[in-house]
């Protein structure tokens, strides 16, 4: 299970990509079938940090939320994880929502190569890549058949 919590099945998500300097924000259509890139935010302080995701939560009407957990290839779990879930737990106590971790392996390379292919230049991929990949993440979520599998753990 992915930590026993669960997010409703109806409601906007936001998916969070975690980051030490910036935390890349996806949302999802109130019927949970389509992820869009929303913002990257550049983190400041707790403070600050807490403020933004209560206020992006609560004008989208968010109902939980996805957030990327960057597991290793093997499916462990290293540093940044830690980090991620960590990070997860206090969004979620912030805006007062349930948070979900999501594997996000790959995320970020799938990000840069849409961005390459649509011929985005450089200075643009690097404002765009964070968001687009808590979009490449969310919509794996929204995409999947079993919201409840572990992170990292992918079926045989």
């Amino acid at each position: 299970m992915n930590d026993l919590v669960s997010v409703p099945t109806r409601g906007t998500l936001l998916g969070l990509d975690y980051g030490t300097k910036r935390i890349g924000v996806a949302v999802s259509t109130p019927d949970q079938s389509i992820a869009s890139p929303l913002e990257n935010y550049t983190r400041r302080n707790p403070a600050e940090d807490a403020a933004f995701v209560k206020k992006i939560a609560s004008e989208y009407q968010a109902v939980g939320l996805v957030v990327g957990l960057p597991v290793h290839m093997s499916g462990d779990e290293g540093t940044k994880a830690r980090e991620a879930r960590a990070f997860g737990e206090w969004a979620g106590i912030a805006c007062g929502l349930p948070v979900v971790f999501w594997d996000e392996r790959y995320s970020s390379a799938m990000a840069e190569l849409y961005l390459q292919q649509a011929e985005v230049s450089l200075k643009k991929k690097k404002q765009r890549l964070d968001k687009v990949a808590a979009q490449i993440m969310l919509q794996a979520f929204l995409d999947s058949d079993d919201r409840t599998a572990a992170p990292g753990r992918w079926p045989n």
